[in-house]
Protein backbone atom coordinates (compact mmCIF):
# COMPACT_ATOMS: atom_id res chain seq x y z
CA UNK A 1 0.00 0.00 0.00
CA UNK A 2 1.42 3.39 -1.00
CA UNK A 3 0.03 6.31 1.02
CA UNK A 4 -0.03 9.50 -1.05
CA UNK A 5 -1.51 12.98 -0.83
CA UNK A 6 -1.39 13.90 -4.51
CA UNK A 7 -1.12 12.37 -7.96
CA UNK A 8 -0.08 13.83 -11.29
CA UNK A 9 0.85 12.75 -14.76
CA UNK A 10 4.36 11.44 -15.43
CA UNK A 11 6.69 14.21 -16.59
CA UNK A 12 7.95 14.59 -20.16
CA UNK A 13 11.37 16.12 -20.78
CA UNK A 14 11.06 17.69 -24.22
CA UNK A 15 14.77 18.21 -24.89
CA UNK A 16 17.21 15.41 -24.12
CA UNK A 17 20.20 13.81 -25.83
CA UNK A 18 20.50 10.04 -25.61
CA UNK A 19 23.27 9.64 -28.19
CA UNK A 20 26.83 11.00 -28.32
CA UNK A 21 27.30 11.16 -32.06
CA UNK A 22 29.97 13.86 -32.07
CA UNK A 23 32.24 12.08 -29.56
CA UNK A 24 31.27 8.53 -30.63
CA UNK A 25 30.81 7.49 -27.01
CA UNK A 26 28.22 4.90 -25.96
CA UNK A 27 24.60 5.99 -25.72
CA UNK A 28 23.43 7.59 -22.49
CA UNK A 29 21.58 4.56 -21.15
CA UNK A 30 23.12 5.36 -17.76
CA UNK A 31 20.61 8.24 -17.57
CA UNK A 32 17.49 6.06 -17.82
CA UNK A 33 17.12 5.16 -14.12
CA UNK A 34 17.75 8.78 -13.11
CA UNK A 35 14.90 9.95 -15.33
CA UNK A 36 12.47 7.42 -13.87
CA UNK A 37 13.54 7.96 -10.26
CA UNK A 38 12.65 11.64 -10.73
CA UNK A 39 9.29 10.97 -12.33
CA UNK A 40 10.29 11.55 -15.98
CA UNK A 41 8.39 8.86 -17.86
CA UNK A 42 8.75 10.25 -21.39
CA UNK A 43 11.40 12.16 -23.36
CA UNK A 44 11.89 13.80 -26.76
CA UNK A 45 15.27 12.81 -28.19
CA UNK A 46 16.73 15.80 -30.04
CA UNK A 47 19.51 14.47 -32.27
CA UNK A 48 19.53 10.96 -33.71
CA UNK A 49 20.95 9.37 -36.82
CA UNK A 50 18.71 7.35 -39.16
CA UNK A 51 20.57 4.17 -38.25
CA UNK A 52 19.81 4.77 -34.55
CA UNK A 53 16.05 4.63 -34.96
CA UNK A 54 15.96 0.82 -34.48
CA UNK A 55 17.77 1.29 -31.15
CA UNK A 56 15.06 3.67 -30.01
CA UNK A 57 12.46 1.10 -30.98
CA UNK A 58 14.36 -1.56 -29.04
CA UNK A 59 14.40 0.62 -25.91
CA UNK A 60 10.69 1.36 -26.16
CA UNK A 61 9.85 -2.32 -26.66
CA UNK A 62 11.98 -3.24 -23.64
CA UNK A 63 10.13 -0.69 -21.50
CA UNK A 64 6.81 -2.07 -22.67
CA UNK A 65 7.70 -5.69 -21.90
CA UNK A 66 9.18 -4.75 -18.54
CA UNK A 67 12.80 -5.71 -19.22
CA UNK A 68 14.04 -2.08 -19.06
CA UNK A 69 13.26 0.67 -16.56
CA UNK A 70 13.45 3.81 -18.67
CA UNK A 71 11.31 6.64 -19.96
CA UNK A 72 9.60 6.02 -23.26
CA UNK A 73 11.19 7.91 -26.16
CA UNK A 74 8.09 9.70 -27.42
CA UNK A 75 9.74 11.38 -30.40
CA UNK A 76 13.14 11.47 -32.07
CA UNK A 77 14.54 14.01 -34.49
CA UNK A 78 17.14 13.76 -37.24
CA UNK A 79 19.38 16.64 -38.28
CA UNK A 80 19.11 17.93 -41.85
CA UNK A 81 21.86 20.14 -43.26
CA UNK A 82 22.95 19.77 -46.89
CA UNK A 83 24.72 21.81 -49.55
CA UNK A 84 22.15 21.60 -52.31
CA UNK A 85 18.38 21.78 -52.57
CA UNK A 86 18.25 18.24 -53.93
CA UNK A 87 20.36 16.91 -51.08
CA UNK A 88 18.25 18.69 -48.48
CA UNK A 89 15.00 17.36 -49.86
CA UNK A 90 16.40 13.84 -50.01
CA UNK A 91 17.61 14.07 -46.40
CA UNK A 92 14.14 15.08 -45.28
CA UNK A 93 12.61 12.15 -47.17
CA UNK A 94 15.23 9.76 -45.76
CA UNK A 95 14.55 11.00 -42.24
CA UNK A 96 10.83 10.43 -42.66
CA UNK A 97 11.42 6.95 -44.08
CA UNK A 98 13.72 6.01 -41.18
CA UNK A 99 10.92 6.60 -38.70
CA UNK A 100 11.99 10.01 -37.37
CA UNK A 101 9.21 12.02 -35.77
CA UNK A 102 10.61 15.43 -36.71
CA UNK A 103 13.42 17.23 -38.49
CA UNK A 104 15.96 19.02 -36.28
CA UNK A 105 17.41 22.29 -37.59
CA UNK A 106 20.43 24.12 -36.20
CA UNK A 107 21.62 27.71 -36.08
CA UNK A 108 24.17 27.40 -38.90
CA UNK A 109 21.59 26.43 -41.55
CA UNK A 110 21.46 29.30 -44.08
CA UNK A 111 18.06 30.91 -44.53
CA UNK A 112 17.57 29.57 -48.09
CA UNK A 113 18.32 26.01 -46.97
CA UNK A 114 16.03 26.38 -43.97
CA UNK A 115 13.16 27.40 -46.26
CA UNK A 116 13.81 24.33 -48.43
CA UNK A 117 13.70 22.10 -45.35
CA UNK A 118 10.44 23.66 -44.21
CA UNK A 119 8.93 23.19 -47.66
CA UNK A 120 9.94 19.55 -48.08
CA UNK A 121 8.98 18.70 -44.51
CA UNK A 122 5.52 20.09 -45.18
CA UNK A 123 5.23 17.90 -48.28
CA UNK A 124 6.35 14.86 -46.29
CA UNK A 125 4.06 15.77 -43.38
CA UNK A 126 6.87 15.72 -40.83
CA UNK A 127 7.39 18.46 -38.23
CA UNK A 128 10.40 20.78 -38.03
CA UNK A 129 11.74 21.58 -34.54
CA UNK A 130 14.93 23.03 -33.16
CA UNK A 131 17.04 26.15 -33.37
CA UNK A 132 16.31 29.31 -35.31
CA UNK A 133 18.96 29.86 -37.99
CA UNK A 134 21.11 32.89 -37.22
CA UNK A 135 19.95 34.62 -40.41
CA UNK A 136 16.23 34.09 -39.76
CA UNK A 137 13.85 36.04 -37.56
CA UNK A 138 11.88 34.33 -34.81
CA UNK A 139 8.47 35.37 -36.18
CA UNK A 140 9.48 34.14 -39.64
CA UNK A 141 10.00 30.61 -38.29
CA UNK A 142 6.62 30.63 -36.63
CA UNK A 143 4.84 31.98 -39.70
CA UNK A 144 6.54 29.37 -41.91
CA UNK A 145 5.38 26.51 -39.70
CA UNK A 146 8.38 25.52 -37.59
CA UNK A 147 6.67 23.68 -34.75
CA UNK A 148 9.00 24.43 -31.84
CA UNK A 149 11.91 26.70 -31.01
CA UNK A 150 14.52 25.60 -28.47
CA UNK A 151 16.57 27.68 -26.01
CA UNK A 152 14.71 30.96 -26.74
CA UNK A 153 16.80 31.29 -29.90
CA UNK A 154 16.26 34.52 -31.84
CA UNK A 155 13.68 35.62 -29.29
CA UNK A 156 16.54 37.60 -27.74
CA UNK A 157 16.88 39.55 -30.99
CA UNK A 158 13.11 39.89 -31.41
CA UNK A 159 12.91 41.23 -27.85
CA UNK A 160 15.57 43.86 -28.49
CA UNK A 161 15.47 47.26 -30.17
CA UNK A 162 18.04 46.19 -32.78
CA UNK A 163 16.63 43.02 -34.33
CA UNK A 164 16.38 44.41 -37.88
CA UNK A 165 19.97 45.66 -37.84
CA UNK A 166 21.59 42.50 -36.50
CA UNK A 167 19.64 40.20 -38.80
CA UNK A 168 20.56 42.34 -41.80
CA UNK A 169 24.25 42.13 -40.84
CA UNK A 170 24.11 38.30 -40.85
CA UNK A 171 22.24 37.72 -44.10
CA UNK A 172 25.24 38.37 -46.32
CA UNK A 173 27.30 35.72 -44.51
CA UNK A 174 27.54 31.95 -44.71
CA UNK A 175 25.88 29.82 -42.07
CA UNK A 176 28.86 29.33 -39.72
CA UNK A 177 29.99 32.93 -40.17
CA UNK A 178 26.48 34.14 -39.33
CA UNK A 179 26.54 32.10 -36.10
CA UNK A 180 29.93 33.56 -35.19
CA UNK A 181 28.61 37.09 -35.76
CA UNK A 182 25.50 36.29 -33.72
CA UNK A 183 27.71 35.27 -30.82
CA UNK A 184 29.73 38.49 -31.14
CA UNK A 185 26.52 40.51 -31.07
CA UNK A 186 25.04 38.74 -28.06
CA UNK A 187 26.01 41.24 -25.36
CA UNK A 188 24.67 44.18 -27.35
CA UNK A 189 21.44 42.32 -28.11
CA UNK A 190 20.90 41.46 -24.44
CA UNK A 191 21.76 44.97 -23.33
CA UNK A 192 19.18 46.39 -25.73
CA UNK A 193 16.30 44.34 -24.32
CA UNK A 194 13.07 46.19 -25.13
CA UNK A 195 9.98 45.12 -23.13
CA UNK A 196 7.55 46.69 -25.62
CA UNK A 197 9.20 44.98 -28.60
CA UNK A 198 9.16 41.72 -26.67
CA UNK A 199 5.43 42.00 -25.96
CA UNK A 200 4.70 42.65 -29.64
CA UNK A 201 6.86 39.73 -30.80
CA UNK A 202 5.44 37.33 -28.20
CA UNK A 203 1.87 38.21 -29.14
CA UNK A 204 2.58 37.71 -32.85
CA UNK A 205 4.34 34.37 -32.37
CA UNK A 206 1.74 33.10 -29.90
CA UNK A 207 -0.94 33.69 -32.53
CA UNK A 208 0.77 31.19 -34.86
CA UNK A 209 0.58 28.30 -32.38
CA UNK A 210 4.35 27.75 -32.21
CA UNK A 211 5.69 26.16 -29.01
CA UNK A 212 8.75 27.35 -27.09
CA UNK A 213 11.14 25.13 -25.11
CA UNK A 214 13.16 27.68 -23.07
CA UNK A 215 15.56 25.21 -21.36
CA UNK A 216 16.02 27.78 -18.60
CA UNK A 217 18.32 25.42 -16.70
CA UNK A 218 21.06 26.17 -19.23
CA UNK A 219 21.20 29.93 -18.75
CA UNK A 220 20.54 29.60 -15.03
CA UNK A 221 23.43 27.22 -14.37
CA UNK A 222 25.73 29.16 -16.72
CA UNK A 223 25.12 32.21 -14.53
CA UNK A 224 26.32 30.43 -11.40
CA UNK A 225 29.79 29.47 -10.27
CA UNK A 226 30.62 25.88 -11.21
CA UNK A 227 34.01 25.52 -9.54
CA UNK A 228 32.76 23.05 -6.90
CA UNK A 229 30.61 20.92 -9.19
CA UNK A 230 32.42 17.69 -8.29
CA UNK A 231 31.19 18.05 -4.69
CA UNK A 232 27.58 17.61 -5.78
CA UNK A 233 26.21 14.41 -4.22
CA UNK A 234 24.90 13.42 -7.66
CA UNK A 235 28.32 13.57 -9.29
CA UNK A 236 29.00 9.83 -8.72
CA UNK A 237 25.81 9.04 -10.67
CA UNK A 238 27.40 10.16 -13.94
CA UNK A 239 29.21 7.63 -16.08
CA UNK A 240 32.96 8.25 -16.03
CA UNK A 241 33.19 9.39 -19.65
CA UNK A 242 30.40 11.90 -18.92
CA UNK A 243 32.28 13.15 -15.87
CA UNK A 244 35.33 13.71 -18.08
CA UNK A 245 33.24 15.70 -20.57
CA UNK A 246 31.83 17.93 -17.84
CA UNK A 247 35.31 18.51 -16.45
CA UNK A 248 36.56 19.63 -19.87
CA UNK A 249 33.59 21.92 -20.48
CA UNK A 250 33.46 23.47 -17.03
CA UNK A 251 36.91 25.02 -17.16
CA UNK A 252 37.28 28.30 -15.25
CA UNK A 253 35.47 31.20 -16.89
CA UNK A 254 36.64 34.77 -17.31
CA UNK A 255 34.84 37.62 -15.52
CA UNK A 256 33.50 38.65 -18.93
CA UNK A 257 32.00 35.18 -19.44
CA UNK A 258 30.37 35.35 -16.01
CA UNK A 259 28.84 38.78 -16.53
CA UNK A 260 27.47 37.78 -19.94
CA UNK A 261 25.95 34.63 -18.46
CA UNK A 262 24.27 36.66 -15.72
CA UNK A 263 22.83 39.05 -18.30
CA UNK A 264 21.63 36.13 -20.43
CA UNK A 265 19.85 34.57 -17.45
CA UNK A 266 18.12 37.82 -16.46
CA UNK A 267 16.93 38.41 -20.03
CA UNK A 268 15.81 34.79 -20.46
CA UNK A 269 13.62 35.02 -17.40
CA UNK A 270 12.09 38.28 -18.61
CA UNK A 271 11.34 36.78 -22.02
CA UNK A 272 9.66 33.70 -20.55
CA UNK A 273 7.51 35.95 -18.37
CA UNK A 274 6.48 37.88 -21.48
CA UNK A 275 5.76 34.71 -23.46
CA UNK A 276 3.58 33.39 -20.67
CA UNK A 277 1.65 36.66 -20.44
CA UNK A 278 1.08 36.50 -24.21
CA UNK A 279 -0.39 33.02 -23.93
CA UNK A 280 2.38 31.24 -25.79
CA UNK A 281 2.47 27.50 -24.94
CA UNK A 282 5.64 26.52 -23.07
CA UNK A 283 7.33 23.11 -23.08
CA UNK A 284 9.56 21.84 -20.29
CA UNK A 285 12.91 20.64 -21.62
CA UNK A 286 16.40 20.55 -20.14
CA UNK A 287 19.05 19.68 -22.79
CA UNK A 288 20.37 17.04 -20.39
CA UNK A 289 23.10 15.86 -20.00
CA UNK A 290 24.69 19.25 -20.66
CA UNK A 291 27.16 20.11 -17.87
CA UNK A 292 25.41 20.66 -14.52
CA UNK A 293 22.13 19.44 -16.04
CA UNK A 294 21.54 16.07 -14.35
CA UNK A 295 19.04 13.74 -16.06
CA UNK A 296 15.72 13.69 -14.24
CA UNK A 297 16.74 16.08 -11.50
CA UNK A 298 17.00 18.92 -14.00
CA UNK A 299 13.32 18.58 -14.91
CA UNK A 300 12.45 19.72 -11.40
CA UNK A 301 14.96 22.55 -11.71
CA UNK A 302 13.33 23.61 -14.99
CA UNK A 303 9.81 23.60 -13.60
CA UNK A 304 10.87 25.61 -10.55
CA UNK A 305 12.61 28.14 -12.80
CA UNK A 306 9.51 28.43 -15.00
CA UNK A 307 7.51 29.30 -11.89
CA UNK A 308 10.18 31.79 -10.80
CA UNK A 309 9.85 33.41 -14.24
CA UNK A 310 6.11 33.92 -14.11
CA UNK A 311 4.27 30.64 -14.75
CA UNK A 312 1.76 29.43 -12.21
CA UNK A 313 2.38 26.04 -10.63
CA UNK A 314 -0.40 24.62 -12.80
CA UNK A 315 1.06 26.05 -16.02
CA UNK A 316 4.50 24.73 -15.16
CA UNK A 317 3.05 21.25 -14.69
CA UNK A 318 1.20 21.58 -17.99
CA UNK A 319 4.52 22.44 -19.66
CA UNK A 320 5.80 19.00 -18.65
CA UNK A 321 2.60 17.06 -19.33
CA UNK A 322 -0.38 18.10 -21.45
CA UNK A 323 1.47 20.71 -23.57
CA UNK A 324 4.10 18.14 -24.48
CA UNK A 325 1.48 15.55 -25.35
CA UNK A 326 -0.40 18.05 -27.52
CA UNK A 327 2.59 19.19 -29.55
CA UNK A 328 3.56 15.56 -30.18
CA UNK A 329 -0.06 14.70 -31.03
CA UNK A 330 -0.14 12.10 -28.27
CA UNK A 331 -2.74 13.76 -26.07
CA UNK A 332 -5.19 10.93 -26.75
CA UNK A 333 -2.98 8.61 -24.70
CA UNK A 334 -0.72 10.92 -22.64
CA UNK A 335 -0.58 14.25 -20.86
CA UNK A 336 -3.45 13.95 -18.40
CA UNK A 337 -4.92 11.49 -15.94
CA UNK A 338 -7.94 9.87 -17.55
CA UNK A 339 -9.55 6.50 -18.17
CA UNK A 340 -7.95 4.67 -21.07
CA UNK A 341 -4.73 6.73 -21.12
CA UNK A 342 -1.27 5.30 -20.58
CA UNK A 343 -0.59 4.70 -16.88
CA UNK A 344 2.46 6.93 -16.34
CA UNK A 345 1.90 8.62 -13.00
CA UNK A 346 3.63 10.25 -10.06
CA UNK A 347 2.34 9.58 -6.56
CA UNK A 348 3.40 12.42 -4.29
CA UNK A 349 3.55 13.21 -0.59
CA UNK A 350 2.43 16.82 -1.14
CA UNK A 351 0.47 18.88 -3.64
CA UNK A 352 2.64 20.59 -6.31
CA UNK A 353 -0.22 22.96 -7.14
CA UNK A 354 0.40 24.54 -3.74
CA UNK A 355 4.18 24.56 -4.08
CA UNK A 356 6.01 23.39 -7.21
CA UNK A 357 8.86 22.12 -5.00
CA UNK A 358 6.48 19.43 -3.71
CA UNK A 359 6.87 17.70 -7.07
CA UNK A 360 10.21 16.41 -5.77
CA UNK A 361 8.41 14.56 -2.93
CA UNK A 362 7.86 11.41 -4.97
CA UNK A 363 6.42 8.46 -3.09
CA UNK A 364 6.08 6.21 -6.14
CA UNK A 365 6.16 6.20 -9.93
CA UNK A 366 3.79 4.22 -12.12
CA UNK A 367 5.64 3.45 -15.36
CA UNK A 368 3.37 2.03 -18.04
CA UNK A 369 1.18 0.52 -15.33
CA UNK A 370 4.05 -0.88 -13.26
CA UNK A 371 4.36 0.46 -9.70
CA UNK A 372 7.81 1.52 -8.48
CA UNK A 373 7.70 2.43 -4.80
CA UNK A 374 10.10 4.72 -2.99
CA UNK A 375 12.41 1.83 -2.16
CA UNK A 376 12.48 0.78 -5.81
CA UNK A 377 13.31 4.33 -6.92
CA UNK A 378 16.11 4.64 -4.39
CA UNK A 379 17.57 1.37 -5.67
CA UNK A 380 17.57 2.71 -9.21
CA UNK A 381 19.75 5.62 -8.10
CA UNK A 382 22.09 3.42 -6.06
CA UNK A 383 22.55 0.92 -8.87
CA UNK A 384 23.25 3.74 -11.30
CA UNK A 385 26.06 5.00 -9.08
CA UNK A 386 27.53 1.52 -8.77
CA UNK A 387 27.49 1.01 -12.53
CA UNK A 388 28.88 4.40 -13.55
CA UNK A 389 32.14 2.90 -14.90
CA UNK A 390 30.42 1.26 -17.85
CA UNK A 391 31.31 3.15 -21.01
CA UNK A 392 34.52 4.58 -22.32
CA UNK A 393 36.36 7.83 -22.51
Amino acid sequence: MVAVNSCCRGLIDMHVHLFNNASHRPANEWAFPLFVANGVTGVREMLSLPEQMPQIGHWNNAVQNGSLVAPRILAAGIRVNGDSEQALRQQVRDAKQSGADFIKVFSEVPSAQWRTIIDEASKQEIAVDGHVPAQVGWLETASAGQRTVEHLMQSYEACSSIEARVLASRRELGGEAAVALRDEQEREVLTRFDPAACRRAAKAVAATGQYQTPTLVLSHFESRSSKDFELDIRWPLLREDEQARWQRNLAPRTPDDASLAALRWKTSCSIVRTLNNAGMPILAGTDTPMPLVYPGYSMHDELELLVACGLSNAKALQAATINSAKVLRLDNTLGSVDIGKRADLLLLDSDPLRDIHHLRDIRAVVLDGKLLGREDLDKLILVNGANKKSGSK
